[in-house]
């Protein structure tokens, strides 16, 4: 049996160039240009982009384009990730994606949010395979690009439509690749991964598999990759105020950062949050940011409230600081 390639070998999705297997997978409300270029500095051979409503794109919605859209040059290569479930705004959509600068497009057809299933998008699309099939060729069209889908393994305990659909978006539809969470829609993120389905899936697919779901960990991260048969990994939670997991796996940085380093950190997504946003709105948007770092040391209780509700961005500084010095910070 052939030796299984180490998560730092490098790969291809449809001609595109990955340098290692690691890859940030799209995180819906997060996955913003700075967090992917978080990901790529601590070594994510690819990083995919929160999702982006294709009908935002095709109808010109001033913030799908102008904040969606932006694409740092320093994170290439570089996924956009686009829902919906309508053929000409996906294509359109992928089109002005591909425009922006993407260099892959990925569809969402795993999302088990109810507000996104009710429209026919998300997982939904799984109780529609022509549906599928059809968005899919539409976005390689649209985009010139290769195009990868990001799928569940089916809708309900038991159901394995998500696992037909795969094969038949790679063989059919010309997916690039096939992005698998080996949970059921209903499960959302819980339970335990059916890495098997995976492992099943991959030898049967002809394009590169990623896998997802419950890769909390570094750890687990190795285990999934090697129970799946995957050919990469794609961390999503885990990389939530810990961007240090991908320098884990990929060897490129010692991992378990300590307190200062864990501010310096914060400290920077906070100066980019405000590039992107502006001081205000970077104010109010940080707050889901600043638990994922805190919860890595030990802060005063008062001082985590303090830093968790306020939305001045300059004070939020004043404290990430007194945090990182070790002093102590007035209330």
């Amino acid at each position: 049996m052939a030796e299984r390639p180490a998560l730092t070998d490098p790969f291809e999705i449809g001609g595109v160039r990955i340098s290692n297997r690691v890859l940030l997978a799209p995180l819906a409300s997060i996955g913003n240009w700075f967090v992917r270029l978080q990901a790529k500095r601590f070594g994510a051979g690819l990083a995919v982009s929160e999702m982006v409503s294709s009908f935002g794109l095709h109808y010109g919605n001033e913030k799908t384009m102008n904040e969606l859209m932006r694409i740092h040059p320093d994170e290439h290569p570089v996924s956009i990730q686009l829902f919906g479930q309508d053929p000409e705004a996906m294509r359109s959509g992928a089109e002005i994606a591909a425009r922006s600068g993407a260099d892959l497009i990925d569809i969402n057809m795993g999302c088990p949010v109810p507000k996104v299933r009710k429209t026919g998008a998300g997982a939904q699309l799984l109780s529609d395979p022509e549906l599928a099939l059809e968005l899919t060729r539409a976005a390689i069209e649209g985009s010139g690009l290769p195009v990868t889908v990001k799928i569940r393994s089916g809708l309900m305990p038991g159901d394995r439509s998500g696992f037909d659909l795969a094969i038949r978006l790679a063989e059919e539809a010309g997916a690039a690749g096939i992005g698998f969470h080996p949970r059921v829609a209903k499960q959302g993120h819980k339970g335990y991964p059916d890495y098997a389905m995976a492992r099943e899936l991959s030898e049967i697919l002809t394009v590169p598999m990623i896998i997802s779901g419950g890769l909390s960990t570094a750890e687990a991260a190795r285990r999934a990759y090697e129970e799946s048969g995957a050919d990469a990994v794609m961390i999503a939670r885990g990389s939530l105020g810990y961007p240090w997991i991908f320098a884990e796996l990929t060897g490129t940085e010692a991992p378990e950062p300590d307190r200062v380093a864990l501010m310096e950190e914060l400290a920077w997504v906070m100066d980019r949050a405000e590039e992107h946003l502006g001081a205000e709105r970077a104010g109010r948007y940080l707050r889901k940011f600043y638990p994922w770092y805190l919860d890595r040391i030990d802060v005063p209780k008062l001082v985590r409230s303090e830093l968790c509700q306020t939305a001045g961005l300059e004070r939020a500084r004043e404290i990430v600081a007194g945090i990182r010095d070790g002093e102590p910070v007035a209330v």
